[in-house]
């Protein structure tokens, strides 16, 4: 933990030697340019970051999952006595009411990826199973969202899980590798009957009077007694007496979905199998009857007391009579891949491709189905009369890794493409998401009938390809002959400040897209990586610029305030282009200071324009803009070299600090025109893996980081103490963004999720002082211009008497002690007195009025 300093404001251990130079600064030179403090808020949150440990977690909480990670039936359940359906999203059990449209949500506290989960008979508990080494079966309550149990019995992960009808028994059956299928007394939190399977088993299912129940998979359907195993009068763990199912011709099947029959059909047992076979068994575990489902594929299987569902490929759920095996009708089939949402329903086209049905699980009380296809979309289905069939509700998530976040600008409502409070995101599936989760009802953009948040999609190069999630079918991922290319999708966006254009950079690498692109790099015999820029208005793309010879990581538009639009592209392959939007994006300039992957790269400068770049290759470039008769030219000014990789930064409200993400798990805080490192505190709170990601708020007053442990922060960015930490996603979270509203912080990962999280009164208060702080010091600022105060800066006089033809934008030709006679604030080093929060006009922000966005707070 950090110490106190004087005032009681927090000081970190960690702070890197103040250089000799600025030792011999004369003191009465401070007095005379005391520096700014921080912010009032922050000095008073000294009692706030000694909180205790819950605390801490609580200051911030998941308001919004968009995304759903069930790879079949064992990832989707209904709460038999509610109807609110339960599904996985990463490290995270979704609870969703579809009547109200909301959220509950239960964390796993082990932070490992779910993998299977089920509700108890009654509705008060979930059992869930997860991946990893050592993985448990879990049982929580539903109401409290708290752990009740914990039972360790597999090595590898657990496939499927299932309360016994009686809630005296929970099965779990553990992956190929694993074997072993386990029967848990969970009260007692002992197995009480177990037993190892060789093959693998995709689902099981319980009989309705507790006495047996049915695992099936690869060539398997075995029927699992459970009185006679657990009437054995012995201590310990006893064998599970199994049966197979007699299969007849069928015994080549690959079984993907079962289901015991209910009321008058208890007896019978109904499989499918992925060749589009469905199968009855009688109570004798005999093949009674089988009907081909006429589908290229099917994989899942539900049933109410009356009706058979069966999911398959092509958006296809087929309808049968539970006693009879009658055909009598298809559900309706979700939207097609490439759908446009934002022009609601469209006349289906003969040529169109549904995404295949994974998932299914029927509400007895509402006499629902909900229905999880691979494309990562949900709907459900009012099934009540199979002949009227209407959808209750429906999301479309993403459904590959996403990459990147953005948060719209806040413009006047004339000026805005998008409604007050959007959010983008893009992600390997090939498309950019436009999402908004509350719109007001006077918005001329209308809610449309697929989703109550996503306002629109972009189909990068109109590819539906990669729509359909196939890392979790290995061996269908190959059906139509061709391998699946997992580089596919869009790497990387940015808005542009004036909420007009939106640019992309893919990562792509497709050999049969390189010809059409671009045939001057066919002799390369290599990858080309293109960046879009997209009118948002039509979505209407204006430039596509062959810009990298590798995947694009970062791009960074220029701020208004700097009277220059550009846009900066970086690359895998090292390079940096300058490209000037107000001549179509035309080169300005290409540089080539780094040796290898530029990982962030950012603007900074009100008046004054720098670049600002970091790397794998450990260094931090400053680079100042010089325009010259020829054009705009960066010229380096400062290059430090760490001994960490650099994976992210950002720049915080005042232009003056630029904060690094590194991978020795350390942030650490550069003075933007000078290059020197003010602070370097602990960026995760673990003690394994790197910094990722760093984002600064928007009033300047706390950053969040996530690190490869899968943990997101949220720290003071003036003492470095951790304010809040969360965790929830199953892979890497690979960006993150502050609202403007100062509200909300948004998280998207390698899970294909996008997590909302909702942040607690104190930090959303300390972010509103801060700005009006900020307002303030702008208000005395102007009044002092208008004053004539500032006519007595030789800064001013300098840049009034250079010559015309070289007119330097970036102060970096200033000498040294000029640079810290301005530029050496202390508000991160060292509590300030109360006297200095009324500091000189020239260490204010300078960017003129504040944004329309925190006028509004």
């Amino acid at each position: 933990m950090a110490a106190l300093g004087p005032g009681g404001y927090a000081r970190n251990d960690v702070v890197e030697k103040l250089p000799s130079v600025m030792a011999g600064v004369p003191a009465r030179r401070a007095q005379s340019s005391p520096p700014p403090a921080p912010p009032v808020c922050l000095r008073r949150r000294t009692r706030l970051l000694a909180a205790p440990e819950d605390t801490v977690q609580n200051r911030v909480s998941l308001e919004k999952v968009l995304g759903i990670t069930a790879q079949n039936s064992s990832g989707l359940t209904c709460d038999p006595s509610t109807g609110n359906v339960a599904y996985l999203a990463g490290c995270v059990v979704v609870i969703l009411n579809p009547k109200e449209n909301k959220q509950q949500h239960i964390f796993n506290t082990a932070r490992k990826s779910l993998s299977a989960l089920a509700f108890s008979p009654d509705g008060k508990y979930i059992v869930t199973g997860e991946n990893g080494h050592r993985p448990a079966v879990r049982i929580w309550d539903v109401e409290e969202k708290s752990q009740v149990a914990e039972m360790l019995g597999h090595k590898y992960g657990v496939a499927c899980v299932a309360f016994s009808p009686n809630m005296k028994h929970i099965v779990s059956m553990g992956y190929q590798h694993d074997m072993v299928l386990n029967v848990w007394d969970w009260k007692k939190d002992i197995v009480v009957a177990s037993n190892k399977v060789s093959c693998r088993v995709i689902a099981l299912s319980f009989s309705e009077d507790s006495s047996y129940f049915v695992t099936v998979g690869n060539r398997h359907v075995r029927f699992w007694f459970l009185e006679v195993s657990t009437e054995a009068k012995v201590t310990g763990t006893v064998p599970l007496v199994g049966r197979s199912g007699i299969l007849g011709e069928l015994h080549d099947n690959v079984f993907c979905g079962v289901a015991c029959g209910r009321g008058q059909m208890a007896g019978s047992t109904f499989c499918v199998s992925y060749s589009g076979l469905l199968c009855q068994f009688n109570e004798k575990r005999v093949l009674e009857k089988w009907i081909n489902l006429k589908v290229s594929l099917s994989s899942c299987l539900c049933v109410s007391q009356d009706l058979i569902f069966c999911g398959c490929t092509d958006g296809i759920v087929r309808i049968f009579q539970a006693h009879s095996l009658h055909y009598l009708a298809n559900l309706p089939k979700p939207h097609y891949l490439g759908v446009d949402v934002a022009q609601g329903l469209e006349p289906r086209k003969a040529e169109a491709i549904y995404p295949d049905t994974v998932a299914l699980t029927f509400d007895p009380v509402h006499q629902w189905l909900s229905c999880v296809y691979k494309d990562h979309s949900i709907y459900i289905w009012d099934v009540r009369d199979i002949n009227k069939v209407g959808k209750i509700w429906s999301e479309l998530f993403h459904s590959s890794y996403v990459w990147n976040v953005e948060v719209y600008p806040e413009f006047e409502d004339q000026r805005a493409c998008l409604p007050s409070g959007s959010f983008l995101t893009c992600s390997s599936d090939n498309t950019i998401r436009f999402w908004n989760m509350d719109r007001s009802p006077d918005s001329h953009w209308q809610k449309n009938i697929f989703s109550n948040t996503l306002l629109k999609v972009v189909y990068v190069e109109n590819d539906i390809q990669h729509l359909q999630d196939m890392s979790h079918f290995p061996d269908r991922g190959s059906e139509n002959g061709m391998p699946m290319d997992m580089k596919a999708g869009v790497r990387v966006m940015q808005v542009s400040p004036d909420g007009q254009h939106l640019a992309s950079g893919d990562r792509s690498g497709n050999l049969r897209q390189v010809a059409w692109w671009c045939l001057v790099y066919t002799s390369q015999l290599g990858l080309q990586y293109t960046g879009w820029i997209h009118e948002l208005h039509f979505m209407d793309e204006l430039v596509k610029v062959e810009a990298h010879d590798a995947e694009v990581l970062c791009l960074e538009y220029s701020k208004p305030e700097t009277g220059l639009t550009l846009l900066a592209s970086a690359s895998r392959d090292r390079l940096i282009h300058v490209l000037n939007v107000e001549k179509n994006y035309n080169l300005e300039q290409t540089l080539d200071d780094h040796s290898s992957s530029i990982t962030a790269i950012k603007f900074a400068g009100n008046r004054d324009i720098q670049m600002i770049s970091c790397g794998a290759d450990k260094s931090i470039y400053f680079r100042s803009a010089q325009r010259a008769s020829d054009g705009l030219h960066f010229v380096r000014t400062h290059h430090v070299a760490e001994k960490t990789t650099l994976y992210d930064m950002d720049i915080d409200i005042t232009q003056k600090y630029v904060a690094v993400a590194c991978q020795d798990r350390n942030v650490r805080v550069y003075n933007t025109v000078n290059g020197k490192q003010k602070k370097c505190y602990k960026g995760s709170q673990g003690d394994e893996g790197s910094l990722l990601k760093v984002h600064v708020d928007p009033s300047g007053t706390f950053l969040a980081t996530s690190c490869s442990d899968k943990s997101i922060s949220v720290i003071d960015f003036y003492s470095g103490e951790c304010v809040a930490k969360m965790f929830g996603h199953s892979e890497i979270v690979t960006g993150m963004k502050f609202t403007y509203d100062c509200r909300h912080l948004i998280t998207v990962s390698g899970d294909s999720c996008v997590f909302i999280w909702h942040l607690g009164p104190e930090i959303t208060n300390c972010m509103k002082q801060h700005l009006l702080e900020i307002n303030h010091r702008e208000q005395q600022q102007q009044q002092s211009t208008n004053d004539g105060e500032w006519s007595s800066h030789p800064r001013q006089e300098t840049y009034a008497s250079m010559p015309s033809e070289i007119c330097s934008l970036s102060p970096g030709e200033q000498t040294e002690d000029e640079l810290e006679d301005e530029c050496e604030p202390e508000e991160l080093l060292k509590t300030p007195s109360k006297e200095s929060l009324d500091p000189d006009p020239r260490c204010l922000l300078t960017n003129g009025k504040l944004p329309l966005w925190a006028k509004r707070l």
